[in-house]
């Protein structure tokens, strides 16, 4: 990334980003790979579920306060594992930025499947490169996405896509119209370094994975639809152990409650169903039986918006 340009005095005061959860329509887990990670080919939507970054300019060093008003944010790591002082340390590297005060608003449930971090990082790239008047480059901003992690250039491109790679080769997908759903996010969670390894064991959907990585490149041809997209599935509905039968009392009472083709989104613990076309919310919120936390979301096109002041 030679050439890029140096950050110089804060052009905003104050800088709002609004960086939003994504759902993986189906996600389909390949064999591993030489670098040690795994093929995947899934299929990513925004949504409008979102947490909000608050940038203000700050002389030296960055400061993170994170925010929330439900329990989630005691599992959102703290000091440098986190990913939004990690992409600001990556800012300040490639750009020169001295400094700022954020503040983390979480909205989107932490290791859930929904991409909150990874939303939280490309918001942050965005939110300093506007904070001091920077343009950097898509393709420069995508290779610092990609050094965040393999979810964080999706969330830097947002609307509709179809990830393949380790998810971070990408490629813009058409929605043929927009859609509704319900998500259901429960107490336990799983860990997704174990689910890979119970993959890598099991060999859990590694047989059908030729005739999806197919269908997946497929795609594109013509508009897709969130149910299209379910047709991958989800191999890591596939390695819970001993909560797969936690998962699927949850699914089936998704289904019970009125919901399209209930599936986990991302490695989990977070499961969602399509809202049919023309179904009140309201009645299939309260026909869901269960303690889960509900979130009825929308798609959405962009994966950040941004306000300035």
């Amino acid at each position: 990334m030679r050439g890029v340009l140096r950050a110089g005095r804060a052009r905003w005061r104050v800088v709002r980003v609004e960086a939003r959860a994504k759902l993986n329509l189906g996600l389909a887990v390949g064999p591993r790979r030489p670098d040690g990670y795994h093929e995947l080919a899934t299929i990513f939507q925004s949504i409008s579920l979102a947490d909000q970054l608050t940038f203000r300019p700050r002389q030296a060093g960055f400061m993170l306060a994170v925010r929330s008003d439900s329990r989630e944010v005691g599992a959102i790591p703290r000091g440098r594992a986190n990913l939004v002082l990690s992409a600001a340390d990556l800012m300040r590297e490639t750009f020169g930025i001295p400094g700022a005060a954020i503040r983390l608003d979480k909205r989107i449930p932490a290791a859930s499947g929904l991409g909150g971090a990874s939303a939280d990082a490309a918001g942050t790239l965005l939110g300093l490169a506007r904070l001091y008047g920077l343009r950097p480059g898509r393709i420069t901003l995508s290779e610092l996405a990609g050094r965040l992690g393999a979810d964080v250039p999706f969330a830097l491109m947002g609307g509709t896509a179809l990830g393949l790679g380790r998810g971070d080769r990408l490629r813009r997908l058409r929605l043929k119209r927009p859609f509704r759903a319900v998500i259901a996010v429960p107490r336990w969670r799983i860990s997704t370094a174990l689910a890979y390894r119970r993959i890598d064991a099991g060999k859990y959907g590694l047989t059908a994975w030729n005739a999806k990585l197919r269908f997946a490149q497929a795609l594109g041809r013509d508009e897709v639809t969130a149910l299209v997209g379910r047709r991958l599935g989800n191999t890591f509905e596939l390695a819970l152990g001993n909560r797969k039968r936690h998962l699927a009392s949850l699914l089936e009472r998704l289904r019970a409650a009125g919901l399209q083709e209930p599936h986990m989104t991302g490695s989990g613990s977070a499961a969602f169903g399509i809202l049919p076309a023309g179904r009140s919310a309201e009645i299939v919120l309260s026909r869901f039986v269960g303690n889960e936390r509900l979130y009825v979301v929308g798609s959405a096109s962009p994966g950040s918006r941004i306000a300035v002041s």
